[in-house]
């Protein structure tokens, strides 16, 4: 087939992602990215990237193994090469007989978090009146107090909020709704935002939550870049920061406070009770650190 064949077949296979098995946009920008870099690899060996030929899948997996790509990378590169050729059986493109690229184990690591104490610094570091200082106190609010990845962040909308019933609703991945209880100083801080803030940085009408200093939605750059910046100003190493890690604060000190695993699946939006686990993981870690270090423990 041709090149044009394999970027045809492509986009019908993300569409069938989007539409069929709801998967997020930035799980399918991967794949288009995975799979590109399969067809540069096939056409730099003067090979046809579809049908895919066994002895070039087998370099191209060597290849990964061998290149400087994270093991997370190459076990999702491997993962978007099996689910497109399940594809391609499913359609008839390529016959059942054809061998998948197989899957190569992938390192488990604990999710980094913070303290209470750098959470509470962090949010002092954005202690002022501007309106950013109000952003950031119910950006970091609603990540700490609300659990939510840094995409549903970006989603959020005016509507989602709901003060009277105190719930705010969030879409996680494959645009799955789950409704958060919304109280206390996180709803508290959301409402100065609204009042003293936003209105100052609207420069067109948007239903957005979250915008920047120039009145745009924030995106996950934003955020990263926004926590970034007041880490520094709290002291916390910027090796310890990541975008998600008020989210994975938030589930282990629930966790550490009594919270069931099962109400964390559900706060978190996990599809499987195995994903929320890591947290409980993480903390019995902890604390058989704390035992065999503290002194009076």
């Amino acid at each position: 087939m041709t090149l044009y064949d394999f970027e045809t077949c492509v986009e019908n296979f993300l569409s069938y992602l989007l539409l069929e098995r709801g998967l997020s946009p930035n799980t399918i920008a991967a794949y288009r990215r995975d799979l590109r870099e399969w067809a540069s690899f096939c056409a730099e060996r003067n090979a046809a990237p579809l049908p895919p030929d066994p002895s070039v899948l087998s370099l191209f997996q060597r290849s990964l193994v061998e290149g400087p790509k994270s093991p997370a990378t190459r076990q999702r590169i491997v993962a978007a090469m099996r689910t497109w050729m399940r594809y391609l059986e499913q359609e008839e493109i390529i016959g059942e007989q054809q061998r998948l690229p197989t899957l190569p184990g992938r390192q488990k690591r604990l999710p980094q978090i913070l303290s209470e104490g750098e959470v509470e610094r962090l949010f002092q570091a954005c202690g002022g009146t501007s309106p950013l200082d109000l952003r950031d106190r119910a950006l970091f609010g609603i990540a700490y107090g609300c659990g939510l990845r840094a995409s549903e962040l970006c989603g959020l909308r005016l509507e989602d909020l709901d003060f009277s019933g105190r719930v705010l609703r969030a879409f996680g991945k494959g645009e799955k709704e789950r409704a958060i209880p919304f109280l206390g100083e996180v709803l508290e801080r959301v409402a100065v935002y609204l009042r003293e803030g936003r209105p100052r940085m609207v420069k067109e009408e948007t239903d957005v939550l979250f915008l920047t200093r120039n009145g745009n939605p924030m995106n996950r750059e934003d955020v990263w870049r926004t926590l970034g910046k007041r880490g520094r100003k709290a002291g916390i190493p910027r090796s310890r920061l990541h975008p998600h890690v008020l989210r994975h604060s938030f589930a282990s000190h629930l966790l550490r406070r009594g919270m069931d695993q099962r109400s964390l699946q559900e706060l978190l939006g996990h599809s499987s009770i195995a994903t929320t686990e890591k947290y409980l993981h993480f903390d019995l870690e902890l604390r058989d650190v704390y035992d065999k270090a503290h002194p009076r423990a």
